[in-house]
């Protein structure tokens, strides 16, 4: 009975290391995959979030100024063909 015990506590004891050890398998997988996908995406120049929406902020106030300096254009063409 007491040999039988051990054996189950072996086996117990090498089941949980090799849960361990899978578990650091699968850790360092995906600390390499996540590294792999940020050097991609830092080679492909990509903008994030805040950037685009920084840029997005300066268009839509350049071609409200632009539409202004058009209208006040127009205005002054307006003026002078009178």
């Amino acid at each position: 009975m007491t040999a039988q015990n051990r054996i189950f506590d072996d086996l117990s004891k090498l089941m949980t290391n090799a849960m361990g050890v899978a578990q650091g398998a699968k850790d360092e997988a995906q600390t390499a995959f996540n590294g792999w996908i940020d050097r991609w995406l830092a080679d492909r120049d990509f903008v994030t979030r805040e950037e685009f929406e920084a840029v997005r902020e300066m268009a839509i106030k350049a071609r409200t100024e632009n539409a202004e300096l058009r209208a006040r254009l127009d205005a002054l063409e307006a003026r002078a063909k009178v």
